[in-house]
C-alpha cells in the first residue's frame, strides 16, 4: 500500500543520496585509505562520511524509523526495528570504487511490513539517479553540477520470444551463477557492479540478473523497491520473497540475504 508520505520520502532520500554521492567524489579525489572489516570486505572513510550524512538527513525527516546503515551494523550498533525502518548502504560497490571504476552506488530503501516500499539508487561518478515507490512507479534521471534532469518512467521490458539478456556481477561472478545462467537461451551477458544490475533490469535494458551466493538486505532493498515500482520481482532459488527484517542469527548476520535472481518479464525458475 502506497503512504500518503511516500512521495515526500523519495525526495528526502534523492537529497540524502546527492549529498552522500558528493562526498564520495571529495573523498576519492582526496586519496583513498582501505581498511577491512570483520568479513574480510573493504571499507574506507568514504563509506564512513557518506553514511553518517545519509543517517542525518533520515533522521531528521523520519525521527521515529529506525535507520539500519550497513557500517554501524558491522560496528555493532543495530536499533530496534518496527513494521517501516530504512536500510542503507552508504557505498554499495567498494571494491570498485577501491579500483577506481564507476559502478559504486549510494543505497537507501524504506521497508514496510517485510517489504521494500521506496528505494532510491544513486551513481555518484556517472550522475545517474533511480527511484521508484511500489505502486506508484519507477525512473531515472541524469544529475550533473547539483541539477536533477526531469524524470523519465521506467518498466521492465516483457520476455523476448528469443534469446534473453542477462546482468551479472564482475566482482562477484562464479560457477553456481554460471550453471544458472545455462539454463536458459541467452543473448547477452552485461557485467556490472553493486545495485546498479537491478537498475539495468528496471530499465528494461536486461531481462534478468541471478545473484547466487550471500548479500546483505541493505544491498538490495533499494534496487528490489526499484525493480518491483517497475514492473519486476525478486525471488529467492526457491521461489519465495526476500525477507526483510531482523533475522535470527547475531550481529550483521541477522541481514543476509539467500541467493535470489531479479527479473523482469521473464520466468525467474524455468
Amino acid at each position: 500500500m502506497i503512504s500518503p508520505d511516500d512521495s515526500y520520502l523519495v525526495e528526502v532520500l534523492v537529497a540524502a543520496s546527492l549529498v552522500a554521492g558528493e562526498a564520495i567524489l571529495e573523498v576519492r579525489r582526496g586519496g583513498l585509505s582501505v581498511e577491512k572489516k570483520a568479513d574480510a570486505s573493504p571499507v574506507t572513510e568514504a563509506d564512513r562520511a557518506a553514511e553518517r550524512l545519509i543517517t542525518a538527513r533520515l533522521n531528521d525527516a523520519a525521527p521515529t524509523t529506525a535507520v539500519i546503515a550497513e557500517e554501524a551494523v558491522y560496528e555493532g550498533r543495530i536499533p530496534d526495528i518496527g513494521r517501516e525502518f530504512f536500510l542503507v548502504d552508504p557505498l554499495d560497490g567498494t571494491r570498485e570504487f577501491v579500483k577506481g571504476g564507476n559502478d559504486f552506488t549510494v543505497n537507501i530503501g524504506l521497508v514496510r511490513d517485510g517489504m521494500p516500499a521506496v528505494g532510491v539508487i544513486y551513481v555518484p561518478a556517472t550522475g545517474r539517479l533511480y527511484g521508484g515507490i511500489i505502486g506508484a512507479g519507477a525512473w531515472q534521471a541524469e544529475v550533473a553540477g547539483g541539477i536533477v534532469s526531469p524524470r523519465r518512467p521506467m518498466h521492465v521490458r516483457p520476455p523476448p520470444d528469443g534469446p534473453i539478456d542477462v546482468v551479472a556481477s564482475r566482482s562477484h561472478r562464479n560457477k553456481e551463477t554460471d550453471a544458472f545462467i545455462a539454463r536458459f537461451d541467452v543473448g547477452r551477458i552485461v557485467s556490472a557492479g553493486s545495485s546498479v544490475k537491478f537498475c539495468v533490469v528496471a530499465a528494461g535494458e536486461a531481462d534478468l540478473y541471478p545473484r547466487m551466493g550471500p548479500t546483505m538486505q541493505w544491498d538490495t532493498a533499494a534496487g528490489e523497491a526499484i525493480l518491483r515500482a517497475a514492473g519486476g520481482r525478486v525471488v529467492t532459488a526457491e521461489g519465495r520473497p526476500l525477507f526483510y527484517g531482523h533475522g535470527p542469527a547475531p550481529g550483521s548476520e541477522a541481514f543476509r540475504n539467500p541467493s535470489f535472481i531479479a527479473t523482469g518479464g521473464v520466468d525467474p525458475l524455468p
